[in-house]
Formats: C-alpha cells, structure tokens, sequence
C-alpha cells in the first residue's frame, strides 16, 4: 500500500486534551494539513485546541467531549465520526496509568483503566476498520501503546499488561488485514515526559523519559508508512531489542529497582 496522505483528510485523536494526543492532533493539523475530530473528557481543553489550531493551521476541526472509559460514550463518538464526514484515520491514544504498588490500585479505577485502555480500543477498532475498508480510500488506524507492553513493568503492572494486549491485538490485526486497502500501525513509545508523567513519584525517572513532540513527530511518521510495530527512538529500540536477548526475569528485576527506588524517593522512605 502507498504511504498515507493526511493533508485534507479527516483525522480523529483520542486523548488529545493533553500530552502526547495533543502533540499529536497539533501536528496533524499543522505538518500535515489534516482536518481534526479531536475527543477527550475535557471540553473546554479541546476548545481551545480547535481554536488555536484552525487560526494557525487553518484547518477544520471538530470537538467531541467522550470519556473512553464509558461504552456509551465510545459508540457515540464512532457515530458521530462516521456519520457526518469521511474520516480517513484514527489515533488511538486515550489511556490511564497507575504507579505504585498494585494494591493502591482500587478496583474502581481498575476498571477504568481497563475500559480505557483495551475495551474502547477494541470497539473503536472493531467498527473502524470495515468503515475505513469500505470507504476505500486506503486509510488506517494507529493504535497507541507502550514499550511498557513489551515485556512486565513492576509498579505499573495492570497498565503494562493492558498496553501487551494492545500490542497482541494490533500486531495481529495487521496480519488479518494484509491486501484489504487499510491498515493497522501499533505504537509503543517509552517514557514520556506528559501531564501523565507530571507527578513527584516520576521524579526518580525523568532522565528517562522523551519530549513529546520528537515521540509524536516519530508516531505518525510511523503511522504514515503503515509500519507493523514501532519503538520510537534508537536507544530505546536498541533497548527493546536487547531485553529480548536476556532472561526476562533479570530485565524486569532491574526496571523492579529503579522503580521501586523512584516510589521511595517520592515517599521520603529508604531505598
């Protein structure tokens, strides 16, 4: 398939209130000249961003307020969007996180994470992908995840296993969709520095942790060339390709450390 074409297409972003949605929505619109269909929870945020964005890039874009963690929310946003213009692509950013231990992790914002993170993805994607086979236009879906699926993340377990299905299921679905004129790309970029990663239990971390704008400008490269799954930034693919090499044991163990030292500097305890 020849390489995607944003400029005058529409494109939607989730999560696009903040960090790397945003960045990502900022520079559809003004490198690539698409139209937007920007969705988060926030409201008045993505207001903003469409105003700022259609007086600078001088593009269209729609706003439309959803919370991925609500199945009514997702399917009204898939109506919407495929129901008043032909949309061409989607970025499927929306996620939440949690660090610390896994028992500070109530059940309530479990199930949130996990609606956000996997059951809008997989509805988003699901009903998608035959819109954008029909409408023929060789367009596709990027589905975001983490390096953090690419093997377990101690102190952000439950994230990182829902960013492993992710990959599983995007990595798969590009196979199922080979000579069908659309196309899945998943995204697995490490840490970031985002409103995500804004919190003093990050602290111990931040020389790990990229610009947002080089991980968004690599994200839709990658999307644009229809890539299978990309780790963006050499030392990290050079990381991911070494951890494959060792005994994941011993590669969790070490991320373990470090993580657990950086919760302990956040606490004032001990490492």
């Amino acid at each position: 398939m020849k390489p995607m074409d944003f400029r005058n297409q529409w494109v939607l972003v989730t999560g696009a209130s903040s960090g790397l949605g945003k960045e990502m929505a900022e520079q559809l619109a003004v490198v690539h000249g698409a139209n937007l269909v920007v969705s988060a929870r926030r409201a008045d945020k993505l207001e903003a961003l469409k105003a700022d964005l259609e007086k600078r890039a001088g593009v269209k874009v729609e706003v439309v307020a959803a919370d991925m963690c609500k199945l009514e929310d997702v399917d009204r946003l898939i109506d919407r969007v495929t129901g008043e213009r032909p949309i061409y692509g989607a970025v499927l950013n929306a996620g939440v996180t949690h660090f610390g231990d896994y028992h500070e992790l109530a059940w309530e914002d479990f199930q949130r994470l996990l609606h956000t993170n996997v059951t809008s993805v997989v509805r988003m994607t699901t009903r998608l992908l035959p819109y954008l086979q029909k409408q023929g236009e060789g367009g596709g879906v990027m589905i975001v995840s983490s390096m953090g699926g690419l093997q377990p993340v101690p102190y952000q377990t439950v994230y990182s296993a829902s960013k492993a299905f992710l990959i599983n299921f995007g990595c798969g679905l590009f196979h199922e969709l080979e000579g069908k004129n659309v196309s899945v790309t998943t995204y697995a970029p490490g840490g970031i520095a985002t409103d995500m990663t804004a919190g003093n239990r990050f602290d111990g971390l931040r020389g790990w942790l990229a610009p947002v704008d080089d991980v968004a400008r690599e994200g839709l490269s990658a999307f644009r060339q229809r890539k299978y799954l990309h780790v963006p930034g050499l030392m990290y693919r050079v990381g991911a390709v070494l951890t494959r090499m060792l005994p994941q044991q011993i590669v969790t163990g070490r991320v373990a450390s470090e993580y657990r030292k950086a919760l302990a500097k956040a606490k004032g305890a001990p490492s």
